[in-house]
């Protein structure tokens, strides 16, 4: 399993999966209706989501049933968070420095 949450976010289909796992787990023809796409190319959004760790899959007798996995989630969350904060701090400095070299 390879644990890239933003390789698994990166296309809109994955990104509408995911969003309605947020509201609960679900089946896999409850996850992906209404996409428009095929079974094979759905299949192959489900591969990803799965390989990333960021949806899991559980097999009772015939049904699929999806739903995330909000560790790997929260840990993108988190770097998410300490990105926005270094580049923060960054334009700060950059802002400070202007608004210093403005007035001369």
């Amino acid at each position: 399993m390879v644990n890239d949450p933003f390789r698994a976010l990166s296309h809109p289909i994955r990104r509408g999966i995911v969003e309605r796992l947020a509201e609960g787990p679900a089946t896999v023809g409850e996850a992906t209706a209404g996409f428009g796409v095929s079974k094979p190319a759905i299949s192959k959004h489900l591969k990803v989501l799965e390989e990333t760790g960021v949806v899991a899959r559980v097999v009772v007798g015939r049904t699929h049933r999806l739903s995330l996995e909000p560790d790997v989630l929260s840990e993108a969350a988190d770097w998410m968070d300490l990105q926005r904060a270094r580049w923060g701090r960054l334009f700060d400095v950059v802002d400070d420095y202007l608004k210093e070299n403005e007035s001369r």
